[in-house]
């Protein structure tokens, strides 16, 4: 899969990345239509929020960050909504996604909020599939122009 490439990060376990890139709606649209169960992004979406707030953490202070307030300060910019967004793009997550029908038709491809859930997602797929020096390694790339 080229987000894998634009990532620069190969799945051990492909079912994280898809999990990963599919929101609740289409998850409840595959239910109904086939009454399989389908796994979404929001438990993961947690997750990757607490490890990129780590990840930056860490990044930062290895940057030359010193106190808590000029971490807590750069860490908020970059993990903004906005900012999330803008690094999903940059690797093109959007193309990637598995939406539902509504959402499709609300354009949620150009959403920030949905592209910020998504890398959050991406990352903890990262984090189950390679640990935490894997998310690490990704993050800092997807960053690294921003730190």
């Amino acid at each position: 899969m080229s987000l894998e490439i634009n990532l620069n990060y190969l799945f051990f376990d492909k079912a994280l990345l898809e999990r990963a890139l599919t929101r609740r709606a289409y998850a409840d649209e595959q239910k109904q239509r086939y009454g399989t169960l389908c796994k979404d992004q929001e438990a993961f979406c947690t997750l990757g929020d607490a490890v990129l707030k780590t990840v930056l953490a860490d990044l930062l202070i290895d940057s030359g960050c010193k106190t808590r307030a000029e971490i807590t300060q750069k860490k908020q910019i970059l993990e903004c909504q906005k900012m999330l967004g803008e690094v999903a793009c940059a690797v093109k997550v959007n193309s990637y996604i598995q939406f539902g029908k509504g959402e499709i038709k609300q354009n949620a491809d150009q959403n920030p909020s949905v592209l910020a859930e998504t890398l959050e997602a991406l990352i903890a797929a990262i984090y189950f599939d390679g640990g935490y020096e894997a998310a690490k390694r990704v993050v800092s790339r997807l960053f690294e122009r921003l730190i």
